[in-house]
């Protein structure tokens, strides 16, 4: 099994920026790819960004640009650093795992979500 805690969620403006952690941990050689995904109210969860263990990452179209994810194999954390904001990025992003070694691949293991509410 693989544990995956978040942390960095919160309250911004929008035209704002966060910075999403998450570490891993237990049977960690098992994974791969790595990534975020969120989910707003009413909605499915959806892709953020993924990278796998070797660096190649995939966005989701409507964050490219303003988000960037980030990987330490070394200290098994990943990092999703959101700027310019906008209030439609509000939702609970999730802190995934996947076995898979592709950057969007459907995840094995979550986090328990962390809030990120942008304000107008």
């Amino acid at each position: 099994q693989v544990q995956l805690v978040e942390s960095g969620g919160g309250l911004v403006q929008a035209g704002g920026s966060l910075r999403l952690s998450c570490a891993a941990s237990g049977d960690i050689f098992s994974i791969n790819a790595m990534g975020w995904y969120r989910q707003a109210p009413g909605e499915q969860r959806d892709l953020v960004a993924g990278i796998t263990k070797g660096g190649t990452v995939n966005y989701d179209t409507f964050v490219k640009g303003r988000f960037t994810i980030s990987r330490d194999n070394a200290k098994n954390t990943v990092t999703l650093q959101m700027n310019a904001l906008k209030p439609e990025d509000t939702a609970v992003y999730y802190c995934t795992a996947a076995r898979a070694a592709v950057a969007f691949a459907w995840p094995d293991y979550w986090g328990q979500g962390t809030q990120v509410t942008v304000s107008s």
